[in-house]
């Protein structure tokens, strides 16, 4: 089957779904259709692979986080990534100006952000068109996603979240906590710890032999849909934080701008060409990133109040050893932390993988 006619069945697919009501008596269906569509889009995906997509890009991430640039041409990338670095990404009044990936840093709080300007994507991006799949692409190794939506086509900004979840990214989602373990034989052991109020045991069992997958062991921790069972099985999901953006603020009414906002709650509105919301949208991408700073503190020194170790959420004492020296994780001995994680001042930790707040203050005892 050639890739266009696997395109034209999964849309006959998705056609019938969307003009169906999702109830109990119709969920085993919506589960083997939606099961078959993943399916058909990883055979798709194969045999686009097989054939070769064009070049694509190779940025080298840099400083402590990676923004990207996702919009409709002519959506004001350039001029944006211009305001907010020091980089000089062409800028012209016609679509597809840019035709290559423009890296510039912003540097921001303390933290060195790189944010990345790549060719608008279209409709049908996800399928190849317009290099939609190289930027797609580059998307999915991306810390963050600014969906950038011209003012006056508030509609793009549904496009580009559809592009997005059709390669594989599912913007502001978390895994689903499904374990799947192969064995030789037994069947299917299906387990859950949560209460599944979105889908049916049956229905996840069916999903698992439309999958061939006939002798596994399942453990699901999170009540998940069938969608998020499928991305599960699947194992190949980008789930990377993302902020809408309206540009071109200033061609629109006050007004209708309100409404744009009061619809779409977007994480700023700017006027790249007039300076407009800048501030505002540095503020938000630093938040949107959820950067933890820290304070190194020799013994027996005061801290280091003006050189933060810039880390991201998550970040344990293992992560500043890690960053500080390849040595320290194996001599750690223990570490005095000042800040919202400790509950006193300078309390002891002996637990490498203590996580750190922002602002903590963290004091290393090595071998």
């Amino acid at each position: 089957m050639a890739v266009s006619d696997i395109q034209t069945k999964i849309d006959e697919m998705e056609g019938e779904l969307s003009g169906a009501k999702y109830n109990k008596s119709t969920e085993h269906h919506f589960a083997v259709v939606k099961a078959q569509i993943a399916k058909l889009r990883e055979k798709m995906e194969k045999r686009q692979a097989s054939k070769g997509g064009g070049t694509g890009w190779s940025i080298k991430k840099s400083g402590d986080a990676s923004v990207i640039l996702l919009g409709f041409p002519s959506v004001g990338k350039s001029t944006l990534l211009n305001k907010l670095t020091s980089a000089k990404s062409k800028v012209a009044a016609y679509e597809f100006t840019t035709l290559d990936v423009i890296p510039g840093v912003l540097e921001y709080h303390n933290a060195k952000i790189q944010i990345l300007d790549v060719p608008g994507v279209i409709q049908g991006a996800a399928e190849g068109r317009g290099r939609g799949k190289e930027v797609l692409g580059m998307v999915r190794a991306a810390d963050l996603i600014l969906i950038l939506i011209d003012a006056l086509h508030p509609e793009h900004y549904e496009v580009l979240l559809k592009e997005l979840y059709q390669a594989g990214v599912r913007p502001n989602q978390r895994p689903p906590d499904v374990k799947v373990k192969s064995k030789t034989r037994g069947g299917i052991d299906l387990g859950t710890t949560v209460k599944l109020t979105k889908v049916s045991r049956d229905s996840l069992m069916t999903i698992l032999k439309e999958f061939r997958l006939n002798n596994v062991d399942v453990l699901v921790r999170t009540d998940v849909d069938l969608d998020q069972f499928i991305d599960a099985l699947e194992g190949n999901r980008a789930y990377i934080p993302a902020v809408p953006v309206i540009t071109k603020a200033d061609l629109l009414p006050q007004n209708e701008l309100q409404r744009l906002v009061n619809r779409l709650k977007p994480a700023a509105v700017v006027s790249a060409e007039r300076g407009d919301g800048i501030d505002d949208l540095k503020e938000a991408i630093f938040h949107g990133l959820r950067f933890v700073r820290v304070f190194l503190k020799e013994v027996n020194k005061k801290p280091d109040l003006d050189e933060p170790l810039v880390l991201r959420h998550g970040a344990t004492i293992k992560t500043v050893c890690e960053r500080l020296h390849r040595d320290f994780v194996r001599k750690f001995r223990f570490a005095k932390i000042w800040g919202s994680s400790a509950k006193f001042p300078g309390q002891v930790f002996r637990d490498i993988g203590k996580p750190l707040k922002d602002g903590d203050i963290i004091e290393l005892h090595i071998e």
